[in-house]
């Protein structure tokens, strides 16, 4: 199991860019997912006529699965390359994407940005680079996919990817560290093997991009956080909390503490990929029972910790924030949702501190009366009902947040003092 150091990988990207397909894909080209099953996905998609729709069809039934909670098993989106052990954050097709992008994101160490080759940049690919930007994602690998559908020409490919490059300058996104691949994750082409129908491109395959990755550097000495995804009831257990731990350690017998539910008690067990183990630590997706603690305690959005260290809630909390898209202005007393880890609460903006030059950073005016579309400020939050967040100085993975109104990611932020 942990032979390998472990990695998150988000695959962001527009919808119908596909996502799906090229999850599918690695999964098959890693022997994570066997042929047959593949081959059964290929008879019902083309009995539904859908030919081609086999790779996403392996993970929409899984996202399925997940829905009727018949199992909290997220072993299927693994899959193993030489060096690293990936766990894939959140199934791409969500139809409420970008809510779970958000989460997903906020849990992933790299990311994988689909772009279509005969689509180009579109709204949502804007919406992914700039929260993935924001929610602190390291690297990022560019697959630029569907090159079968513009028969692989090199042109388009170039074309393309100076659009993403223009978007990366735009959010400030070391574009260096974006590794740029032309692909078919239908046809297969520069995935596991180079394409022949692209001679002209020298660089990795995708698998090779995501086993130079850098190693992720595990935060554990910051204390224990586990944000709750979901709760479950399962038979001969009891209450099975679900969460990814972000920072320290989690082992069994350690006393913990839910904010902002603040229920509390023992943990009897740990489970990952379906194996009970000891302990846990950061990036593990786990599911665990701790004693005491029934299903009506505790929620998703809720933060475990230890119980004499507790995870701080906050009353009000300062932010720096990033307005992406916004109507008209944002003035204090506007109440967005603030999506950070996985709670999702309602936020008054109190204040407006200070509006700060985008490209340098520095103050540019204080107490402004309004903020807008492209500005960077510092602001003052008011969540509506107990929120746990942290200041992103001392638990970076606790620290950001999106917000979101009217089905739109309006501005993303990251914590810098949280008054309880």
């Amino acid at each position: 199991m942990a032979d390998k150091p472990h990695q998150n990988l988000a695959i962001i990207g527009h919808v119908d860019h596909g996502k799906s397909t090229l999850v599918g894909r690695l999964l098959f080209e890693t022997g994570s997912v066997p042929e047959h099953i593949i081959e059964q996905h290929r008879e019902e998609a083309e009995s539904k006529g859908k030919s081609g729709f086999e790779f996403a069809y392996v993970m929409d039934n899984l996202a399925e699965e997940r829905e009727r909670g018949v199992t909290i098993d997220i072993a299927h989106q693994r899959f193993d390359t030489d060096k690293y052990y990936f766990t894939i954050v959140d199934t791409p097709g969500h139809r409420d994407f970008v809510k779970n992008m958000i989460t997903g994101a906020s849990q992933a160490d790299h990311a994988i940005l689909v772009v279509a080759a005969d689509d180009g940049v579109a709204p949502q690919t804007r919406e992914h680079v700039f929260l993935a930007r924001t929610l602190g994602i390291e690297t990022l690998i560019i697959a630029i996919n569907k090159m079968d559908t513009v028969d692989y020409s090199e042109d388009t490919y170039k074309q393309v990817k100076e659009e993403v490059q223009q978007l990366l300058k735009q959010v400030r996104f070391d574009s260096d560290d974006a590794g740029f691949i032309p692909i078919s994750a239908f046809e297969g082409d520069n995935i596991s093997e180079h394409s022949d129908n692209m001679p002209w491109f020298d660089g990795p395959t995708v698998l090779e991009a995501l086993n130079n990755l850098p190693e992720p550097s595990p935060p554990t000495d910051a204390p224990l956080r586990v944000p709750i995804q979901d709760v479950y009831t399962i038979s001969g257990i009891g209450t099975v909390p679900v969460g990814r731990v972000e920072t320290g350690i989690l082992k069994t017998g350690d006393n913990v503490r839910f904010m902002p539910s603040d229920a509390g008690g023992e943990v009897k067990t740990i489970e990952m990929h379906h194996e009970e183990v000891g302990q846990a630590g950061p990036g593990d997706n786990i599911g665990f029972n701790v004693r005491g603690v029934g299903k009506d305690d505790i929620r998703r959005g809720d933060v475990c910790g230890p119980a004499d260290d507790p995870p701080s809630v906050a009353k009000t909390f300062k932010a720096q924030i990033v307005v992406m898209q916004h109507p008209s202005v944002i003035t204090a007393g506007y109440t967005p949702v603030i999506h950070a880890h996985t709670a999702q609460v309602a936020c008054t903006f109190e204040s407006l501190d200070q509006k700060l030059d985008p490209a340098s950073g520095e103050v540019a005016e204080e107490n402004p009366d309004f903020i807008k579309a492209g500005d960077a400020a510092i602001v003052t939050l008011r969540p509506q009902k107990p929120l746990s967040i942290e200041p992103s100085s001392e638990i970076a993975e606790l620290g950001s947040f999106a917000i979101r109104d009217m089905g739109q990611t309006i501005a993303a932020g990251k914590v810098l003092e949280v008054f309880d």
